[in-house]
């Protein structure tokens, strides 16, 4: 019997919103695919002006694109139809998927995914056969890699002891990684790693310390948890990924609000009645590991945090996430099936290759898989690359973001959205029409995200004093005015455009009237993204010194610190006003954003993604075009323009809302819910679902 699509909940019917697809030819392109419909994407003619045109027709129409392409290669055009196959839920042979390996990643992105469907179908004896030549026919260390961890992943002996043992001794370090995990798929069976193998750092140290030894809840599973098990009581146990950033470390490098939603929903749903505990997934670099290589720590009561290593000098990057794709699955599945029980149901946000991943080491352990979708990039394809000068690499990396969603859709029991505008999902099954499709139209539930109550810092007092003295010193300096406050927090990024957000104070004259407080960022994390970023705010100033006085960088603070601050800032017995401003292009929920208003704050928002599902334009706060300086610097007009008084109105409308709807004990409520339906029992490996691949019978 095949899989059922993936299940959603119903709140409501909203209307098929075809409305805008005529404008959009990606949005057309999509709808159209998963209406079974022949008609090409209106907008785009023939032959299409765009490389993503191109691509667009090779991988959502069934005739592909019929003329000669301009731009794209033949490698382009053939990865497009692969993923067309599969979204039809064809099954490529073993041999064609072994071919596909040795183009790219991007391509090995999508045989990841097929391999499982692949070697159900065709047998074991051919996938075996097709790994067998393809590592004969390359010498290329990345596809040499990935087919062993194909192998590895089936179970499959494509070489005999003494090849793989070559392989494991090999100075090339992904294919003797490989080649490790490979030997550990076949257990006792098959050696080790022969005792002679030195590991050269602490990512090694670990993964010779998984293959060589089983990991039971205790014994040998010590050298990887510090002896910590998770086993609690009678109810779920519950794991959320967060692989970008820190989970302790909001607003440095790749950390941001994510990792303060999941430090409080993981603590909030540990209390939650039938959640028996949580175990947040997040990454660890090597040499996070040199400095820590317990992988399995408490956070508090319920709630542990899991550390999936990765081989690599830094946090990874988006971008990098799938050169870490195949190892990351196995450590997944190695530690998830070592807590001391099984996951009932792994809950995935962010469509990238690391909950690509994530999925996969779910179905080897037979969680159940709830998925965050969200329209991104999918809003603005069109938008961003229907331009013969577009950046071909970015046009590339984003229809893979498309792809690895949709797979996350497929794989998923369970996708949940995030409330947009007017409170509905009606954006989201715009941009996922197989949803739509599947379910006449009906929404996707859309449970309310939160935050955490605030707690005062027993130590917070000399903090705040020195925050505040820095603030004040700086908006005090011109006895002649007062000056009002602007505060942004956030992790320096493109997305986040402060850069933007500078350069619209400046152009606008906004610098004039107020003191620009930018908190986020951090010298020791090495980031080049958010180097790249104080560069560009470094510039927008350096020939405006009257603005640069006028402007304080901030570090990134604790999610405590911050709390206690706007708290201050809020204050109406401070002689400075203060409001909050976030530039961002696009903010899915905006988590930053609730704590600013919770916080008693006048706060502008973008309008672009899910803030106006809360923010109410001119009544309990402004809504801001974040599109470009232009018009951001006039939504600053408008904001420092609205009276103390009326400020002060909107801003206890805006707290009351968000203490009265917006609280991770809401949200936690509501997923555990969503969570209860997923775990449902026979999900067991071996057992159920966990045997199969995703849509297989």
């Amino acid at each position: 019997m095949k899989r059922s699509r993936p299940a959603v909940v119903t709140a409501g019917r909203t209307p098929r919103d075809h409305a805008g697809e005529a404008s959009d030819p990606f949005v057309a392109a999509r709808a159209a695919h998963w209406r079974r419909t022949a008609c090409g994407p209106p907008g785009w003619p023939t032959p299409p002006p765009t490389l993503l045109a191109e691509l667009v027709r090779a991988e959502y129409r069934p005739d592909g694109l019929r003329s000669s392409p301009a731009r794209a290669s033949s490698a382009d055009l053939a990865l497009a139809r692969l993923r067309r196959r599969l979204r039809a839920g064809e099954v490529p042979a073993p041999a064609e998927c072994v071919r596909f390996a040795a183009r790219c990643d991007l391509a090995r992105a999508a045989v990841f995914e097929a391999w499982p469907q692949a070697v159900h179908r065709h047998g074991a004896a051919a996938a075996t056969a097709a790994v067998r030549r393809g590592l004969h026919a390359t010498r290329d260390a990345e596809t040499v890699a990935f087919l062993l961890d194909l192998a590895a992943a089936a179970g499959l002996r494509p070489l005999s002891t003494a090849g793989l043992l070559a392989y494991a001794d090999t100075r090339e370090r992904r294919i003797r990684h490989a080649a490790w995990r490979l030997l550990r798929a076949h257990g006792p069976e098959w050696p080790r790693p022969a005792d002679r193998t030195r590991p050269s750092d602490a990512y090694e140290r670990l993964l010779l310390d998984a293959v060589r030894n089983d990991l039971p809840a205790g014994g040998e599973n010590a050298r990887l948890t510090g002896g910590e098990t998770v086993a609690p009581g009678r109810g779920m146990l519950v794991a959320q990924s967060m692989l970008m950033g820190h989970l302790d470390r909001p607003g440095e490098g790749l950390s941001g609000g994510l990792s303060v939603l999941l430090g409080s929903l993981g603590d909030a749903l540990a209390r939650t009645e039938h959640v028996a505990g949580v175990v947040t997934v997040v990454t660890a670099c090597r040499p996070e590991l040199e400095e820590d290589p317990v992988l399995l720590r408490p956070r508090g009561p319920g709630h542990w945090v899991l550390r999936l290593p990765v081989d690599s000098l830094h946090q990874v990057r988006p971008d990098e996430m799938g050169r870490h794709r195949e190892a990351l699955a196995w450590w997944a599945a190695r530690l998830l099936g070592a807590l001391g029980r099984p996951v009932d149901v792994l809950h995935l946000r962010y469509a990238d290759d690391g909950s690509l991943a994530l999925a996969e080491a779910g179905r080897r352990t037979g969680a159940g898989l709830v998925f965050t979708a969200t329209p991104d990039p999918h809003r603005q394809m069109t938008e961003r690359h229907d331009d013969p000068g577009a950046d071909a690499a970015a046009v590339r990396h984003d229809l893979h973001r498309v792809f690895v969603a949709d797979r996350l859709v497929e794989r998923a029991d369970r996708v949940v959205g995030i409330a947009g505008r007017g409170g509905g999902t009606a954006e989201l099954l715009r941009h996922f029409p197989q949803l739509a499709a599947g379910h006449d139209g009906a929404s996707l539930s859309a449970p309310p995200e939160g935050i955490a109550p605030y707690r005062t810092a027993a130590d917070g007092a000399r903090r705040r004093d020195l925050l505040l003295g820095t603030i004040d010193a700086v908006a005090g300096a011109d006895e002649s005015r007062t000056p009002t406050v602007l505060l942004n927090v956030g992790r320096l990024h493109p997305v986040k455009q402060q850069d933007v957000l500078v350069r619209a104070w400046i152009d606008s004259g906004a610098f004039r009237d107020s003191v620009l407080v930018l908190v986020g960022g951090s010298a020791r994390t090495g980031d080049p993204v958010e180097r790249a970023m104080r560069e560009r705010i470094e510039q927008a100033v350096a020939s405006h010194p009257e603005a640069r006085r006028r402007l304080i960088l901030l570090p990134a603070l604790s999610n405590t610190d911050v709390r206690m601050l706007e708290r201050s800032l809020a204050s109406p017995r401070r002689r400075f006003p203060t409001r909050y401003v976030c530039p961002s292009a696009k903010e899915e929920f905006g988590l930053a954003v609730l704590e600013a208003m919770e916080a008693g704050l006048l706060v502008a928002g973008p309008l672009r993604g899910g803030v106006p599902h809360y923010l109410d334009d001119g009544v309990n706060g402004l809504l801001l075009d974040t599109s470009g300086a232009r018009t951001l610097g006039e939504g600053l007009g408008r904001l420092l323009a609205v009276g103390d008084e009326d400020a002060s109105a909107m801003a206890r409308r805006a707290q009351r809302l968000v203490r009265s709807t917006y609280s991770s004990t809401a949200m936690a409520e509501a997923l555990a819910g969503h969570y209860a339906e997923v775990a449902r029992p026979g999900r067991r490996s071996g057992g159920g679902d966990a045997a199969r691949g995703p849509g297989e019978p």
